[in-house]
């Protein structure tokens, strides 16, 4: 891994992270509407980009699908888009978005045991440091969230079971789309993040008919054009090019590396909802950017120090 490549990962790693922390704040920005109803518009918005993006190129790039391919991109698409965002999307609305950014927070942590048990990856026991970093940057998040005002209750614990599914999808995800990634050479990320967006627009139809339909209430004309502005934002920033970015970076970096860039993701999750919110961190939340902060460049650190000593 050249010094390049890894300032090229961790820079569409951030990308991705800044981009992607904005599904955070949509929740709150249309609590009018249900997760599912949520879920539906932004990946229908996401299917109908995507398929304009890839049209001009899509029967090349089915040259080289086959069963195995489709197979993937069905559960990828699945875990990685649609039952993650339901999962999140009802975290935020009934524990909060400080919550919510908490348990997320424990990707990097996941994902990055698991790929340290993979062929050629930094050892485990050289990313402790890092990981302990992370873990209390995430400690004092936790600190703050569950001892405020928005502590217990009957919502914040199914909050809270809400955001542990949206944990366990995604890090499925984040593992098999790097390892897909790794073993495709005849489609570039770009396409591969094009055909997930094709593929999650068309299972997204399966919870849009009940959810706009049997499931709907009465919404004003204004909710109704806040509903669309936010569906369509979000899958242009969020999905398009957030997961282009991210596959960018799976590409440039090893797993247990990506693992903590999702880090940027909460970090972003927690600005934008500062800004939300109108005030500037509590003590307990700056030390944690530090924390975190200081636990991607330790994890960087460690990578270079077995890249300069020609690996394993």
């Amino acid at each position: 891994m050249s010094s390049q490549s890894l300032v090229r990962g961790i820079l569409f790693g951030a990308l991705a992270g800044a981009a992607w922390g904005l599904v955070f704040l949509a929740p709150e920005l249309t609590r009018e509407f249900s997760p599912w109803q949520l879920s539906a518009g932004r990946y229908l918005a996401y299917g109908v980009f995507a398929a304009i993006l890839i049209a001009p190129r899509l029967r090349s790039v089915m040259r080289h699908l086959h069963w195995p391919e489709w197979r993937a991109l069905v559960w990828l698409s699945l875990l990685g888009n649609v039952v993650y965002y339901v999962f999140l999307a009802s975290a935020v609305q009934l524990g909060g978005m400080a919550m919510t950014s908490l348990v997320i927070g424990f990707l990097p942590v996941a994902v990055t045991i698991i790929g340290s048990r993979g062929h050629g990856a930094v050892p485990l026991s050289k990313l402790l440091p890092s990981l302990a970093l992370g873990l209390s940057g995430i400690g004092c998040v936790a600190w703050q969230s569950l001892s405020g005002t928005h502590a217990g209750g009957s919502n914040q614990v199914i909050g809270f079971v809400c955001a542990l599914g949206a944990l366990v999808s995604w890090t499925t995800y984040a593992v098999g789309n790097s390892r897909w990634l790794a073993r495709l050479h005849t489609i570039s990320a770009h396409d591969w993040s094009l055909l997930t967006g094709l593929v999650t627009g068309l299972l997204s139809l399966f919870i849009a008919i009940p959810a706009f339909t049997i499931l709907l209430a009465p919404h004003s004309d204004a909710e109704w054009t806040r509903f669309i502005a936010v569906s369509a934002g979000v899958a242009i920033i969020a999905s398009l090019f957030g997961n282009a970015c991210w596959n960018k970076a799976s590409r440039l970096l090893p797993l247990t590396m990506i693992g903590q860039m999702i880090l940027f993701e909460t970090l972003f999750a927690l600005l934008y909802g500062f800004l939300w919110e109108q005030r500037l961190p509590t003590w307990l939340e700056g030390v944690a950017m530090v924390l975190v902060t200081a636990s991607v460049l330790l994890c960087v650190s460690a990578h270079r120090v077995v890249d300069e000593g020609g690996g394993h």
